[in-house]
């Protein structure tokens, strides 16, 4: 099929954390112009953060998502607590971890299941889904319980926590109340190795991404902290991270495209993770990589899936050694007493680095306030990888090609990745 011209146009995306659209435009079988319209105004965190205490962000910031309350809440208890020169007792920094654990796997769990796997398996969504597999989507219902559990214990609930503060926890979960969830993380980590072996079997595009990889890296497989690093051999500090990553708006999108200085687009996220941590990974979430056909580096973004489900093993599997290992601290958070200063915080939600930056007063009241989402981060990729995903496929018709792109979109999961159809599809041919 050839046309002189061809103009896909997509005016709302269905099921979207946020408000986007698409377009796509190609001439001469090349495709010219690729956009990702984001086009919901702006919310405004960042001004209204301004003259807030130095103890508010961590439940503010919680209401930007509620699928990943506990990324922005220890971003922003990292980036206050390094304005103020406080460090916490490794059994607080580990009880985070542990929540942040809960948030992995719901979060992941809820991506596999709901939003990507009925792209692969030719339904329209995962109720239509569940008529055909009702015992593979109850596991993965099951599955997100078990993360949603962990959240309510530590967080008090399982959106929007509110038990957490800068400095720890208003209360730290007893041994005993840990111990309760062993059994259900357990079962949740069978659930979790067949979820590797179900999404590995999917019948997958054979694409490539070229994108420079970002992620936090550390000891461990990071999720609650780390130092940046990309897979161009680029390593900075946290404190650095805005002289590394430069911000720009672009005309078609309210939110900000990034790139890395002196250099191009990059991507974080799940694949940038494993990339650049897959020796990290517990022995049994490598194992399941390998099986699963995972090399060193994945850069299929349609595998996006399988890395997912690979780091939802990780997260049952630590979160089962953290509760073994588990003391109560003496208290259940450290003292944060206000002072002047300016700190930033890193952590890796489940959709990439996600970076805070605070400026604070004498008194703690905050002067400015700088967030930068994955969502941001990874928009230039997205539409590169659109742009390719469009230019192999322009033999398709519009229908063919609309379905490709939004598998391609659901691919990212940040913010517009959680699209289950796109709506008011426009053709022009001419």
């Amino acid at each position: 099929m050839t046309h002189r011209e061809r103009t896909l146009r997509v005016g709302a995306l269905a099921r979207v954390e946020g408000q986007g659209a698409m377009y796509v435009r190609a001439r001469d079988g090349r495709v010219e112009e690729v956009r990702l319209d984001i086009y919901e105004p702006p919310r405004f965190f960042e001004a209204f953060l301004r003259g807030r205490a130095h103890t508010e962000p961590p439940d503010i910031t919680a209401r930007i998502c509620g699928i990943c309350p506990v990324a922005y809440q220890m971003s922003a208890c990292r980036a206050i607590e390094a304005a103020c020169g406080v460090t916490l007792s490794e059994p607080l920094e580990a009880l985070r971890r542990l929540l942040y654990c809960g948030e992995w796997i719901e979060s992941h769990t809820l991506h596999i299941y709901l939003l990507h796997a009925p792209d692969f398996l030719g339904y329209p969504g995962a109720v239509e889904m569940a008529r055909d597999h009702r015992h593979v989507v109850e596991r993965g219902l099951a599955l997100k319980k078990a993360g949603n559990t962990i959240m309510e214990l530590i967080g008090g609930r399982p959106i929007h926590p509110i038990n957490v503060r800068v400095g720890g926890f208003y209360r730290a979960p007893t041994r005993a109340e840990l111990a309760a969830l062993t059994g259900p993380l357990r079962r949740a980590l069978d659930d979790a190795l067949a979820t590797v072996e179900w999404v590995a079997g999917f019948d997958m595009p054979d694409d490539r991404l070229d994108h420079e990889f970002l992620a936090l890296t550390a000891d461990v497989y990071p999720i609650e902290g780390g130092v940046p690093r990309t897979t161009g051999g680029r390593t900075f500090e946290v404190a650095d991270f805005e002289d590394h990553i430069i911000e720009e708006q672009v005309p078609h999108s309210t939110a900000l495209h990034a790139r890395l200085a002196g250099g191009g687009r990059y991507l974080t996220g799940p694949l940038a993770r494993y990339a650049l941590n897959r020796d990290r990974l517990s022995p049994l979430a490598r194992d399941a990589a390998r099986a699963a056909g995972l090399g060193p580096v994945c850069r299929n973004p349609f595998q996006s899936i399988v890395v997912r489900a690979v780091e939802v093993v990780y997260a049952v599997e630590e979160a089962l050694r953290l509760i073994d290992a588990y003391r109560p601290p003496p208290d259940p958070y450290v003292a944060v007493p206000p002072r002047a200063g300016i700190g930033r915080g890193a952590t890796e939600a489940p959709r990439g680095v996600l970076f805070h930056r605070y400026e604070l007063d004498p008194a703690g009241l905050i002067g400015s306030a700088r967030i930068v989402p994955p969502t941001s981060q990874n928009q230039a990729a997205i539409e590169d990888d659109m742009r390719a995903v469009v230019q192999a496929r322009l033999d398709l018709d519009d229908a063919a090609l609309t379905a490709v792109c939004e598998r391609a979109i659901r691919n990212y999961d940040p913010c517009i990745s959680c699209a289950t159809h796109f709506l008011d599809l426009t053709v022009e041919r001419s």
